[in-house]
């Protein structure tokens, strides 16, 4: 893979100039990074980090990209969360290409559960294929988000985009939203 075709988007607001070079440096070696620097778009978190990943969330990714460099990504992140206390403070979006695109939202108030999702967002490698087998999700997918629940301490299939139209998984199975 050449690295002048894999352009990672960084979008975010209330990340210090220091903090922006940390993630440059993590990502610029595997990736052309265009960073764009947001108005606050999300009053609820004083901080937001937006990552869009120009390849699928696989094992090839992880094995392309380095278990070394992926951790640092993670204690990274882990790290920016105790700078910022308890709360709503920060908000991580990881957003990897593919079919269909894979979202990962990082929003929990303490920072243990914070911490607990970062870790095991690699962990989703192994239920993908049970996730997103064609009979589990709405015809015609394009994306799917993930959510943190931490009651249960664990990454969750919240929300999934087929053709423009939004469904939300409940006990009953995918329900369409407006």
């Amino acid at each position: 893979m050449s690295q002048s075709a894999l352009n990672l988007d960084l979008k975010y607001y209330g990340i210090s100039p220091w903090e922006i070079e940390v993630i440059y440096g993590l990502f610029n070696e595997m990736f052309q990074v265009k960073e764009t620097e947001l108005e606050e778009i999300d009053s609820d978190f004083v901080s937001l980090i937006e990552l869009s990943i120009p390849l699928q969330f696989n094992e090839e990714f992880f094995q392309w990209f380095g278990y070394k460099r992926w951790d640092k990504v993670k204690a990274f992140f882990k790290e920016l969360k105790r700078r910022r206390g308890k709360g709503k403070a920060i908000k991580i979006d990881l957003n990897f290409a593919g079919a269909p695109n894979i979202k990962f939202v990082v929003n929990t108030d303490e920072r243990l559960w914070f911490n607990n999702a970062i870790e095991k967002i690699d962990f989703i490698l192994e239920l993908l294929p049970y996730h997103l087998a064609p009979e589990k999700i709405p015809h015609n997918t394009n994306e799917v988000i993930y959510e943190f629940d931490p009651q249960v301490a664990r990454w969750r299939l919240q929300t999934a985009i087929s053709n423009h139209q939004k469904y939300v998984i409940s006990n009953e199975g995918w329900k369409p939203v407006s």
